[in-house]
């Protein structure tokens, strides 16, 4: 707003900066870096499309491999492009929260709309914060709709998990939802949504059913984690997705279930559609 102009209401926008201990790992400009070089498959070829010097993107991937607790990428050598560079799957998951986080803000923001300029510190935290959702449920997945079909006076909706090129052919989610639900979220091929999974909900078994109940999802994965409680067992199967890792379901189960099971066993996450509850943002 020129400073001529009356006083008057401004639009909202924020910037998303990823923290740890030591510093910010993520900003836009290094996101921007890691998606080009997921594109190029190069460094110097992903400095020159951001654009940055050779030696500043250097920098800024060393210092993101040096403050991330995984590694973010992995060098390739000889073959026909005589090597290069590419992200692992735990810098392509960090690329996609960063999104989904940055995309969530700016949802929010635009809902706040615009503010008067003489609007107070306070209420404006408290418009942020009534905004603001948290859930109960432990499992949450980024997902895109791939098909909505009708099953017994209910929607079936089959999301895809990770992103669009990578899991194209890969495993699939199934929520159960009511059609007024699915119309009342807005739901078609497509569409993101996040599809979130209470920890109680989920069942595990050491084999696959071969032919599991309609409305049943069925994900395999491998024992991550197991921490006994006081009346359940709390464990973690990083799933076999095929999207360069990073997803991972989180079972409460009794201990029963449980005492069989050791870190890196095959195991399987049962749960029913209709345990699965979808989130829209706008």
């Amino acid at each position: 707003m020129n400073p001529s102009d009356p006083a008057g209401p401004s639009s909202l926008t924020g910037r998303l900066t990823l923290q740890t201990p030591l510093g910010a790992v993520l900003s836009e400009s290094r996101i921007r870096l890691l998606e080009a070089i997921d594109r190029c498959g190069s460094l110097n070829r992903a400095a020159r499309e951001v654009p940055l010097s050779y030696k500043a993107a250097w920098e800024a991937l060393d210092t993101m491999n040096r403050l991330a607790p995984e590694p973010l990428v992995e060098r390739l050598t000889g073959g026909r492009g005589g090597g290069g560079t590419r992200l692992t799957g735990y810098a392509r998951q960090l690329v996609r929260l960063h999104r989904a986080m940055e995309s969530s803000q700016q949802d929010i923001l635009d809902r706040i709309g615009p503010v008067p300029d003489d609007v107070d510190a306070p209420t404006l935290r408290g418009l942020i914060r009534r905004l603001g959702m948290r859930t109960s449920a432990r499992n949450q997945f980024a997902t895109r709709v791939t098909a909505l079909s009708e099953r017994g006076g209910l929607v079936d909706v089959r999301l895809q998990l990770g992103d669009a090129e990578a899991a194209a052919s890969g495993p699939t989610l199934l929520a159960t939802i009511t059609p007024e639900s699915a119309e009342l979220l807005g739901l078609a091929p497509g569409r993101e949504v996040w599809a979130l999974v209470k920890a109680p909900a989920v069942r595990l078994a050491v084999r696959p059913a071969r032919r599991p109940p309609p409305g049943r999802n069925q994900l395999a994965g491998r024992v991550a984690q197991l921490r006994p409680g006081a009346t359940r067992t709390a464990v973690t199967l990083d799933l076999d997705l095929d999207l360069g890792g990073g997803e991972s379901i989180h079972a409460a189960v009794d201990p029963d279930v449980a005492a069989g099971l050791q870190p890196g066993d095959a195991a399987w996450a049962v749960f029913d559609g209709d345990q699965v509850v979808l989130l829209t943002f706008g």
